[in-house]
């Protein structure tokens, strides 16, 4: 069996990184030099999708897909989401709009969001000045959602596990069975 996986968020939030942390492939990406005010928080960003595979056992792999950020590349979202069983949207839970960035993904995501097959990573908890988990709750509850939301380090590959395992039990697919 093989499934397809997107993982959507604000530029920045850990995509990328993400997927190539999980990858067990080399993973293909489409990184290109920023050339707006982006470039004052990164170096380079993606700009048609980041890719990687995860193989679950001997019969079943997951497709990792990574949305580029920018709303100039949206139209690269539907086109990745094309045959997805879910969406991992991750936020920079330190930016100062990062609630209305969830919502910006939500909204865009919507088939997935009102289906629940979405779950929310916090990123760059560990710089301070974080919105908490009560806040996202507060703020999903409030558009009628009920989506897992858990913070994570987008370089631990612990942590995106732990992420990834809830996101399929909660799909009812087969679970990691890596270390």
């Amino acid at each position: 069996m093989e499934y397809k996986i997107v993982f959507a968020g604000q530029p920045g939030a850990g995509k990328t990184t993400a997927i190539q942390v999980l990858s067990d492939i080399e993973v293909g990406s489409t990184e290109a030099r920023t050339s707006d005010d982006l470039a004052f928080r990164k170096a380079t960003t993606t700009v048609a999708m980041d890719y990687g595979v995860i193989r679950l056992d001997d019969d079943c792999l997951v497709h990792l897909y990574g949305t580029p950020g920018q709303a100039r590349f949206s139209f690269m979202w539907d086109i990745l989401a094309n045959g997805a069983m879910g969406v991992v949207v991750l936020i920079d839970a330190t930016a100062p709009e990062a609630l209305q960035e969830l919502a910006v993904y939500l909204e865009a995501f919507k088939t997935f969001s009102q289906k629940g097959s979405v779950v929310i990573g916090l990123t760059h908890i560990d710089r301070g000045g974080a919105a908490g988990l009560d806040a996202f709750y507060t703020h999903l509850a409030h558009h009628g959602y009920q989506l897992p939301v858990m913070e994570v380090d987008a370089r631990n590959h612990k942590d995106l596990s732990v992420l990834l395992l809830s996101f399929l039990a909660m799909l009812q697919l087969p679970v990691l069975s890596r270390q």
